[in-house]
């Protein structure tokens, strides 16, 4: 059930994206009256799904959920039509319009994008307000995985800052590691200041764990107090389910200890793996004694939940008029994000090349369960991160005719259509090598898990 939610939200995000996208051409195209021939959500080599004809444009859905397209009448697309190019060309054409109206009609489509992530955070703030844990309020600090305690760090550590700047949201901190590659980290360890020096193989192992799993994986994680935490579901054919356990539970002890942390009853379990263990269990004020084996892995088969408020979250409210500015805001600092984001990919030091994803590492973005918030947020972004991919300079994208615009502008002088239709053909070359490039990386950490 939960890949369906993902999926449903994915498709759902990615055709109000692809739709409203290709939108942005038509727009233009329809104000400087230049024909529009097919209008399609996803692509229908060979058939589509569904489609019918509105005056000279035909509408429909195709079959390959890749994008969409909208087909101008003399241009050279993705449609490769040579035909039409080799007839003298009609008032109605894109190549007959002048170029400063076929540059307006090409960045449409990145117009729209970046112009709705701006509309949908500001919604976003305006409807639901923004919550976030301060830093100040990580009240018993992280818990470090392996690879965080390589550099120095401890459970229990609370990060201050980073290269000696504050840090406000708790959130922030990994992406900021990972974006900004600071030298050090400030933490407060047993009531004292310390300083933890990030060595530069930091952020490119950072990188390789955290896209293992198609999600971050907890470098970093709250620590949680063991007694303000009851079992929330249990596993099928887990030794907790068959040791009679119930959603509710608390556990009190183990082997007649009890723990202060989680991350402490956590590593008592796998010191344990594969043995048995007496575990006592709080059920509504009741003592109940019970036995298990432990899985090889360590395992009981619960998850956990707060049976009561751990930390103190920061909500701050915005009006109609308060949500614009800050929504604006919002919407900039998600494109300097990317930006920093898409500037790793060709870095030769952080190797995040190797966690470029496909559609898989896209669709697990999404939260397991339905949650309007959530998708808002992601569709934004993802907003952003369609815009900034399609303005790139690679022929068959956007960026790649408003290249040979620019060209034309400045010299005065359009590129040869043969020139147009080799770019068009090596653009596309290009794009199927990434795509197949970043599906293969998906389908490897698929069985690498």
């Amino acid at each position: 059930m939960e890949v369906i939610v993902k999926i449903g939200q994915f498709l759902l995000s990615l055709s109000i994206l692809v739709v409203l996208h290709e939108l942005g051409h038509f727009t233009f195209a329809k104000i400087f009256k230049t024909r529009v021939e097919k209008f399609y959500m996803f692509f229908n080599p060979g058939f589509s799904l569904f489609k019918f004809k509105k005056g000279e444009t035909e509408y429909g859905i195709g079959w390959i959920p890749l994008g969409g397209y909208v087909k101008i009448s003399g241009m050279i697309d993705e449609s490769m039509d040579k035909e039409q190019m080799k007839l003298p060309p009609e008032p109605y054409e894109f190549r007959s319009k002048p170029a400063w109206q076929r540059l307006l009609i090409m960045i449409g489509g990145v117009l729209v994008n970046f112009i709705l992530a701006f509309l949908i955070y500001i919604s976003v703030l305006y409807t639901w307000g923004e919550q976030y844990l301060p830093v100040e309020n990580v009240k018993y600090g992280v818990v470090c995985d392996s690879l965080a305690q390589s550099i120095g760090l401890q459970n229990g550590d609370k990060i201050i800052a980073l290269d000696h700047q504050k840090i406000k949201k708790y959130r922030e901190i990994v992406p900021d590691i990972i974006l900004n590659n600071p030298k050090s980290i400030q933490i407060v360890r047993n009531q004292e200041e310390k300083t933890i020096d990030v060595p530069d193989s930091f952020v490119p192992e950072l990188l390789a764990h955290s896209s293992k799993g198609f999600n971050m994986s907890a470098v970093l994680s709250l620590r949680l107090p063991f007694n303000k935490l009851s079992i929330a579901k249990l596993q099928k054919d887990f030794p907790a389910k068959e040791a009679g356990f119930k959603a509710g539970d608390k556990i009190a002890s183990v082997d007649s200890l009890s723990f202060q942390y989680y991350d402490e009853f956590q590593a008592y379990l796998i010191a344990h793996r594969g043995q048995n263990i007496s575990v006592v269990l709080n059920r509504k004020d009741q003592k109940i004694k019970t036995e298990l084996q432990l899985t090889e892995e360590g395992k009981m088969g619960i998850s956990v939940q707060q049976s009561e408020n751990i930390f103190d979250y920061e909500t701050l409210k915005y009006g109609f008029i308060e949500s614009i500015p800050a929504g604006l805001n919002r919407g900039i600092q998600s494109l300097e994000s990317y930006i920093k984001q898409f500037k790793l990919i060709f870095s030769s030091k952080s190797k995040a090349y190797k966690s470029i994803g496909g559609f898989i590492t896209i669709g697990n973005i999404f939260p397991g369960v339905w949650d309007w918030h959530a998708f808002w947020n992601l569709t934004a972004f993802l907003s952003i991160i369609l815009a900034i991919m399609n303005i790139l300079p690679i022929p068959a994208l956007d960026g790649g005719h408003v290249l040979f615009l620019f060209y034309e502008i400045i010299t005065g002088r359009k590129p040869a259509d043969k020139i147009m239709e080799y770019a068009q053909v090596a653009g596309m070359i290009i794009l199927f090598g990434l795509l197949i490039f970043a599906n293969a990386n998906d389908i490897i950490k698929l069985f690498a898990k």
